[in-house]
């Protein structure tokens, strides 16, 4: 027998964790069974053509092929999966994940060449379905499986239980102990817990209350095989990583006192919930160690009660601001949640850019069968894709309209604030004025301009922040200040072999080299020019609050050998 588990990643940067994850463990299995099914891993990307993936698929020749399925990847499996007997005649078609596993009659109904669909977590399954001689015609025998009998009705055999014991789960990356692995261009996930205490209604985590934790000394053990091997960036999988505080702060113990310099850690965390002795411990984590990823979704109370989320917004803000900047924090909105119309999320999206994150995800709700959420959307008016992602179109308080609105400020928050290109010219403006009413502003100026129907490179976003200087359409604003900071931005992100007719430019070729000498750059005349400009500015640029000191300001504006 020879199986072969399939991830369909979002990039070529993700690792398919959940294979891997079944591909080992049923590997320990069958060491102690007369069973020896030879099982692989296929990952490919949503990106890559349909045919390319079947014909890698078929020249594998297996017997079983299991897809593992999300909304990201579902509708691409959808297209590729009728195909797999074609090309393997005789093969046993599967899947799992949160997607099919929650919706497994739908696609059940929709797929006549899947077989089964495994519900819930696959390790345990995996195994059972292999032992059966004659599977799939015993698969009423497997707990954990959605199939159809004889006359296409769907069954399900029953609720798995799940692995209650973590450590018994083999490490899932195992080429990290050879040199077959790739630390610099891959996302690597880790789990350490499973479940999720928490009930947010719009959340398939908060079906699996109970949290099962792996032990810390089997943690520490996995740790120090990311960090020894290099890898640049771990991504805890952990629903909430601080439930805890005896168990996550000696895991960030060991990280620090073990760190190579080199590999990030990435965690989901409730930042509400940090304790004193945690928020004490963050202040030593220097740059470079860790990146927080905490979900504020609303800061309406009465939205946030309606989702089962807590609504003490006031304390999460305070344990925010105590996090270091040395921390990266990428804060997360959700569009489309019960009570927010536009006015409220503007309010919502003002708290949380106030909190200034290094990032800011602006998400849509997607409705997922087997939450509250859908239950709730469904009887009180949300209109939604019918095929993955699911994300709304409208609510009883955001029209379709309005939606398209937010996606736009969601392109604009992208482009000038997440992408570091525009700080000293956000870091003004959002002094003086709502960071909302910016978004919105340059919302409604780029649609005019027909920014939002056209491909947009980084120069664009310059241009059109120029133009609308030009129309000073928020009265708070120093607008020749702004215009300064824009040049600053611009000319600080990278040496520029012209300059657009937007951008004006006071050289001066003199100056230039006099600053070059002052600072001992003249060793080669050709390569202190090449490696730096000089720009002469009305106000101080450099301060915190330029607004305060102006005055002509020269600069000799230096750029990375590596640029």
């Amino acid at each position: 027998m020879k199986v072969l588990l399939v991830s369909v990643n979002a990039s070529f940067m993700h690792t398919g964790v959940a294979c891997r994850a079944l591909k080992v463990f049923a590997g320990e299995y069958f060491k102690k069974n007369s069973l020896k099914p030879v099982i692989e891993c296929a990952e490919f990307t949503i990106n890559q053509p349909a045919g390319e993936v079947l014909r890698s698929i078929g020249f594998t020749g297996a017997d079983m092929v299991l897809f593992s399925t999300y909304i990201w990847n579902a509708e691409y499996v959808c297209k590729i999966l009728p195909d797999v007997k074609k090309i393997l005649p005789g093969c046993t078609v599967g899947a799992g994940g949160p997607e099919f596993g929650y919706a497994a009659e739908k696609y059940l109904k929709m797929l006549p060449a899947l077989d089964f669909i495994i519900w819930g977590e696959g390790e345990q399954v995996l195994c059972n379905v292999l032992e059966k001689k004659n599977f799939p015609e015993e698969m009423a025998s497997v707990k954990g499986i959605y199939f159809r009998d004889d006359s296409g009705k769907v069954i399900f055999s029953g609720a798995q239980c799940p692995v209650e014991n973590l450590d018994i789960l083999p490490f899932c990356y195992p080429e990290l102990l050879t040199d077959d692995y790739d630390p610099d261009h891959k996302i690597y996930y880790y789990e350490s817990t499973r479940g999720c205490p928490f009930s947010c209604a719009y959340c398939l985590s908060s079906v699996d209350k109970k949290v099962r934790f792996k032990s810390l000394e089997k943690v520490k053990q996995e740790l120090k095989i990311f960090l020894d091997a290099g890898v640049k960036l771990v991504k805890f999988i952990d629903r909430t990583f601080n439930l805890n505080a005896d168990r996550y702060i000696p895991v960030w113990q060991f990280i620090l006192e073990n760190h190579n310099g080199k590999t990030m850690f990435h965690f989901e965390i409730e930042a509400e919930y940090l304790s004193q002795e945690a928020l004490d411990f963050l202040q030593k984590v220097p740059p470079g160690v860790m990146q927080f990823e905490m979900g504020v979704q609303s800061a309406n109370k009465e939205t946030l009660r309606a989702v089962n989320r807590s609504d003490n917004v006031e304390t999460l803000a305070q344990k925010i601001r105590r996090i270091p900047r040395t921390i990266h924090q990428h804060l997360d909105l959700i569009a489309g949640l019960p009570y927010e119309n536009l006015e409220s999320f503007g309010h919502s999206y003002d708290y949380v850019m106030n909190l200034r994150p290094d990032a800011l995800q602006l998400g849509f709700l997607k409705v997922l069968e087997g939450t509250v959420m859908a239950d709730f959307a469904r009887k009180n008016g949300w209109k939604w894709m019918e095929n993955p992602v699911y994300e709304t179109f409208s609510t009883p308080y955001l029209s379709f309209k309005d939606f398209a609105y937010l996606k736009n400020i969601e392109t604009v928050t992208d482009a000038y604030w997440n992408k570091d290109s525009f700080d000293s010219t956000m870091n003004y403006i959002f002094r003086k004025v709502s960071p909302w009413a910016f978004m919105c502003s340059i919302t409604d100026y780029g649609k005019k301009n027909g920014a939002f129907d056209q491909a947009r490179r980084e120069a664009y976003w310059f241009e059109l922040l120029s133009g609308w200087i030009k129309e000073k359409p928020l009265s708070q604003l120093d607008y020749e200040l702004v215009k300064d900071l824009l040049r600053y931005d611009y000319i600080s992100s990278g040496k520029k072999g012209n300059f657009p007719q937007w951008y004006e430019h006071r050289y001066n070729k003199e100056k230039h080299k006099a600053l070059l000498d002052e600072k001992e750059l003249l060793n080669s005349t050709r390569i202190g020019f090449a490696i730096s400009d000089f720009e002469v500015f009305d106000y101080d640029v450099l301060s915190d609050r330029p607004e305060e000191h102006p005055g002509t300001k020269e600069l000799l504006i230096r750029y990375d050998l590596t640029e």
